[in-house]
C-alpha cells in the first residue's frame, strides 16, 4: 500500500534544499497520523549534532534522541533534519538545546508524549547528558 503524496509537505522532494541560518527560522512539517487506532513510538537519532558553545564560540558535538508518541500529526523527517541542522550557528548550553528542542518538538506536532535526550561530547573531561519529557 502506498500513501498519499502530501502536499502540505514543502522540504521533502524539494527540487533544492535551503538550510536555515537559525533554529527559528526552520519549520518542523508534518503530517497525519496513519496509525490513530494505536499508540507507538516514534525515534529519531541525531548522532552528528553540533552547536556552538555561547560563552567561548567553540563547536560541541553530540547525539540527539527524539522519542515521542503522535497524536494527530507526526514530524517529517527531513524538515526534522535541517531544523537540528540550523543549531550549528547556535549558541546555547546544553540544557537549553535539549529544552528547545522539546518545546519545538511538541509545539509542531502536540505528541502524547515526548521524549529528548542529549548526550554531549566531553570537553574538558565532562560530559552532559540531558533528558527531558513532555508532559
Amino acid at each position: 500500500m502506498t500513501e498519499k503524496n502530501e502536499t502540505t509537505l514543502t522540504q521533502l522532494g524539494a527540487q533544492k534544499t535551503i538550510y536555515p541560518a537559525a533554529p527559528e527560522d526552520a519549520v518542523l512539517e508534518t503530517f497525519p497520523n496513519p496509525s490513530m487506532q494505536r499508540d507507538f513510538w516514534i525515534t529519531f537519532t541525531c548522532p552528528e549534532f553540533t552547536a556552538l558553545c555561547p560563552i567561548t564560540n567553540q563547536p560541541d558535538f553530540g547525539t540527539l534522541t527524539i522519542r515521542y508518541v503522535p497524536d494527530q500529526q507526526c514530524i517529517e523527517s527531513k524538515s526534522l533534519k535541517l531544523y537540528l541542522f540550523s543549531f550549528r550557528n547556535e549558541g546555547a548550553f546544553a540544557e537549553r538545546i535539549t529544552n528547545r528542542v522539546l518545546d519545538d518538538i511538541v509545539a509542531a506536532c502536540a505528541p502524547k508524549r515526548a521524549e529528548v535526550k542529549g548526550v554531549f561530547t566531553p570537553r574538558g573531561g565532562i560530559g552532559i547528558t540531558v533528558d527531558v519529557s513532555y508532559p
